[in-house]
């Protein structure tokens, strides 16, 4: 049974795709990728349909990720019974998936991982919101990437542990 989680923000269109390619890379790097897999997702309907924004593009092509096509799309109630991994850019997304019926303790603040693998449970875990790149210009593109690299070494160590207690 493969391993599912789901990155989430505002439009689907930023930070949560971003989180994807990253988690993807990482993940495949990591030997990971035929046991997890990795989508994201809005908690608004804002951007549905359209692609990642272009300047996300830019600094993860520059980063030398691969940039699918894909068009932005929302987080449905019924999402919440197949993914093991819920992971939330700020306290209101997080709020917001929790209200949509996703289980309390696979609901993480994404955060939660940039200092690595927290102890006890990463639900549980205070971390401050994934910095929102929308209004601002390249460098906070960049920060946002920045950031999001840095939390997906401590994710893929807690997938890992937890796709080897399913094994």
């Amino acid at each position: 049974m493969t391993f599912q989680i789901m990155t989430v923000c505002t439009g689907n269109i930023c930070r949560s795709p971003m989180a994807e390619i990253v988690l993807r890379d990482a993940l495949e790097q990591a030997g990971l990728a035929d046991q997890v897999a990795v989508r994201s997702t809005a908690v608004t309907s804002e951007e549905i349909g359209n692609p990642i924004d272009s300047r996300a593009q830019r600094v993860l092509r520059d980063a030398g990720y691969e940039v699918p096509r894909r068009g932005a799309v929302r987080v449905r109630s019924g999402d919440g019974e197949s993914v093991d991994l819920a992971l939330a850019m700020t306290r209101h997304h997080a709020r917001e998936m929790r209200r949509l019926g996703f289980p309390a303790e696979r609901v993480v603040l994404f955060r939660a991982f940039e200092d690595g693998v927290p102890d006890g449970d990463p639900a549980a875990v205070d971390a401050p919101d994934t910095p929102d790149p929308w209004y601002g210009g390249p460098e906070d593109f960049v920060e946002c990437l920045e950031t999001i690299e840095a939390c997906a070494p401590g994710i893929v160590e807690y997938v890992r542990a937890r796709v080897g207690a399913r094994a």
